[in-house]
């Protein structure tokens, strides 16, 4: 049996969340780094996997930085999202029973890491990187304690649909 990994359903499923992701960003704008879409990367890389997750991160990065506006802040966002993909998905591969309250913590530290990354762009261009990361802290606790209560909230709903998304899609390839 071939095993098909990006099949039209899988990349419409992909298409869909990352929607998710430019809606809930850019609903969420008013409020300094308190936005779904790291949440979101984190629960689907988890019940997907992380390459899943990693084209969650550069189409979410991609497209809401068309409407919010784009830099070379676009491409360390990119990196750190697709990090965050990647690293949740293998926990997700390694321990699928992880409950949604240690997803929640590794969310809370997952938007530290996040700040650290995207300010890597200040040592490249300006070689102020601690002066700038250290000026950015209160935005990153802001994004650690938006991930912890949007793991919390969106983890019921997406579970659920992941769950029947690989039932209705993986029992017919069997």
């Amino acid at each position: 049996m071939v095993k098909r990994d990006m099949t039209t359903k899988k990349l419409t499923l992909l298409a869909v969340i990352i929607a998710l992701c430019v809606v809930g960003r850019v609903v969420f704008v008013f409020i300094p780094n308190v936005q779904p879409v790291t949440a979101i990367i984190i629960l689907s890389s988890f019940f997907m996997g992380p390459v899943f997750g990693f084209l969650l991160a550069v189409g979410s990065a991609v497209i809401t930085n068309l409407f919010l506006g784009s830099g070379v802040w676009t491409l360390f966002q990119i990196v750190a999202w697709g990090c965050i993909g990647f690293l949740t998905g293998g926990i997700g591969k390694l321990f699928p029973n992880t409950n949604r309250y240690v997803l929640a913590a590794i969310g809370g530290v997952l938007g530290y890491v996040y700040g650290a990354i995207v300010s890597l762009n200040m040592l490249l261009f300006a070689n102020n990187y601690w002066a700038y990361y250290l000026a950015g802290l209160p935005f990153d606790t802001a994004h650690a304690i938006g991930n912890v209560a949007f793991v919390l909230l969106l983890y019921p709903f997406l579970k659920w649909s992941f769950k029947e998304y690989r039932k209705t899609n993986y029992e017919e390839l069997s």
